[in-house]
């Protein structure tokens, strides 16, 4: 059994199961200084004994009592914890590696049997769940602790405020924005890991840096090397066409405020983008980050699967967790379908890990209730598992089509621009008759090949360099037609365009028009289907 930490708190849990008798309980956590203490006040609360036990040190009375017990080996320890007498409650760290032993197994499965009579409890702390086959059934319930809240994160703020100079005290108590704007770029990390580099800002600045505490909580997300911290980089008038999708996320920038709760708006849950590779779906997901001043976490699937047996689904949780700690935030997902696409084959090739790892996911997508807003790209539709493309996983689906004509100038204004050159100089009509069945990706390689071409010869960047170049480029459209046109038929009845498109008539002069095509690639259809400026009946 599981214990869903976000409908209570980990120490509510905690004392609900102790008033139930459960007499094995696992708690997963980095933070043992925080769960230690929060349990000792559980248990002066309900006057319980609390013994703490470690390999290094063995029983310590801790709370309604005192006293050490010099008994270091696991077998025994367990044995002393039968013997022991009245209400209490046993803390057992870093346990998890004497599992791996069938006698201290098969003994755990014992006390839980003959600590039902009893009001005594034992806790495994450990910072990863590692839990055996054969303790499934007898371990109660697991609790993954949550990470500090706001307010423990401020009172931690808070401790240090006197070391810093009387100006920036005033400073911050006359801007309580301040100090939210401080605890908002600390969220996600633990009590000690905030207390560090709250320390470090005052060493440095005499104050609290926004940009030093980010900076440390960049490192310590990317440490679990599942997670990135994504820089704003990339700007929302960066992303060209595309206006229905643009049109839906500016609508929604203001959905995650207390103002829209208040309004009766529910949280946005996410959105899948789907499509052709290179039309600016992975673009789009990092613009969205500039555009709602969010955090956004890069997720890189495969990097779950990684690591000792038994991790992944640990792997998930910690994702979870760290996601929503830093509220509101936007999780980004690329290219879904390569993580998840052995998920029908799972139970036998990997035990089951894949499905089990795939269904948290996607119940944590249908549940969630905290503001972080997923964004998964997906190019092979058909690789995506059925249960993800159900209602309710996301707010819409989106397929992303190539640029149609006035998409294609609006994307070819935007790389010239970034690459210091005036688009006014330059003839966007033949530019965008010459790049019938582009992509964006295309379209802006086009532009940095074509400056390669300026730069060799010694001239600068004009229409007819850019043209010649094009004429060299063979667009994915054409070698990849037939995958294209699949996924534009997936897309008519199950998904909503990214773009507005047909508002003109295909022109018959893009690259298809120029060179032919193979026959088998064509078949019967005429060179012009296909070419990016059909209207799709979406």
């Amino acid at each position: 059994m599981t214990v869903p930490d976000h409908k209570r708190s980990s120490k509510g849990e905690i004392e609900d199961l102790i008033k139930a008798r459960y007499s094995l309980i696992y708690v997963t956590s980095h933070e043992e200084e925080r769960v230690e203490e929060s349990v000792r006040k559980l248990c002066v609360e309900r006057e319980m004994r609390l013994e703490v036990w470690s390999v290094t040190e063995g029983f310590k009375v801790v709370a309604n009592g005192s006293g050490t017990r010099d008994v270091k080996d696991p077998m025994k320890a367990l044995d002393h914890v039968v013997r022991a007498e009245g209400r209490a409650l046993f803390v057992l760290r870093d346990f998890h590696p004497f599992l791996k032993e069938p006698a201290v197994v098969r003994r755990l499965r014992d006390v839980a049997h003959e600590l039902r009579k009893t009001k005594k409890s034992v806790l495994m702390l450990s910072p990863v769940t590692k839990i055996p086959p054969e303790l499934e059934k007898s371990v109660a319930a697991v609790v993954d602790w949550e990470l500090p809240n706001r307010q423990e994160i401020e009172e931690t703020a808070r401790r240090l405020l006197p070391n810093a100079p009387p100006a920036t005290q005033q400073m911050i108590e006359s801007d309580p924005t301040f100090m939210e704007r401080v605890v908002e770029g600390a969220l996600g990390l633990t009590l000690v890991e905030a207390a560090n580099v709250f320390a470090k800002s005052m060493v440095r600045t005499h104050t609290f840096d926004l940009e030093t505490i980010l900076e440390e909580k960049k490192q310590i997300i990317r440490k679990s090397g599942m997670l990135e911290y994504y820089e704003h980089r990339e700007e929302f008038s960066d992303v060209g066409g595309m206006e229905i999708l643009k049109d839906w996320l500016v609508k929604r920038r203001n959905a995650f405020s207390s103002r829209a709760r208040d309004f009766g708006l529910p949280l946005p849950k996410g959105i899948l983008l789907i499509g052709v590779p290179g039309t600016g779906k992975s673009l789009t997901a990092k613009a969205v980050g500039a555009l709602w001043q969010m955090p956004l976490l890069r997720l890189d699937v495969g990097k779950i699967f990684a690591g000792l047996v038994g991790s992944s689904e640990e792997n998930m949780r910690t994702v979870i967790k760290t996601a929503e700690a830093i509220a509101p935030a936007i999780l980004w997902i690329d290219e879904l379908e390569k993580g998840f696409s052995g998920t029908g084959s799972s139970g036998q090739t990997d035990g089951g890990t894949t499905s089990r790892v795939f269904g948290s996911f996607i119940t944590w997508l249908q549940e969630k209730t905290t503001p972080v807003f997923v964004i998964a790209t997906a190019n092979n539709v058909q690789q995506l598992p059925p249960e993800l493309l159900r209602k309710g996983r996301f707010d819409e689906i989106f397929f992303c089509d190539l640029p149609d004509r006035e998409d294609r100038s609006s994307i070819m204004e935007i790389h010239l621009r970034k690459k210091g050159r005036d688009p006014s100089r330059f003839d966007l009509d033949k530019l965008v008759d010459a790049t019938v069945d582009y992509s964006g990706a295309e379209l802006e390689q086009a532009v940095i090949a074509a400056l390669y071409d300026a730069f060799d010869s010694g001239n600068d960047l004009s229409t007819e360099g850019l043209v010649h170049t094009l004429r060299d480029i063979v667009p994915l459209a054409v070698t990849m037609r037939e995958q294209i046109e699949g996924m534009r038929e997936w897309a008519r009845t199950r998904a909503r365009p990214a773009s507005a498109r047909g508002r003109q008539a295909p022109k018959k002069d893009g690259w298809m028009a120029r060179y032919g095509a193979p026959a088998q690639n064509l078949g019967d259809k005429s060179p012009d289907v296909g070419d990016g400026e059909r209207k799709l009946e979406l």
